[in-house]
């Protein structure tokens, strides 16, 4: 019989995750040099590196 997964995780506190640093300057340094561009139905993204 397949095990229910869910049943555990209820009784479990929630766990907090704290991101690194580098992982959030990564994320914010990508997401300035995106650029996304709409042409149309198209939609056309570059890095602006």
């Amino acid at each position: 019989m397949a095990k229910i997964y869910s049943e555990n995780s209820i009784n479990q506190k929630e766990e907090q995750f704290e991101p690194k640093k580098e992982t959030i300057d990564f994320l914010l340094s990508y997401s300035k040099a995106l650029n996304v561009l709409h042409c149309n139905e198209l939609k056309f993204e570059a890095l602006l590196n």
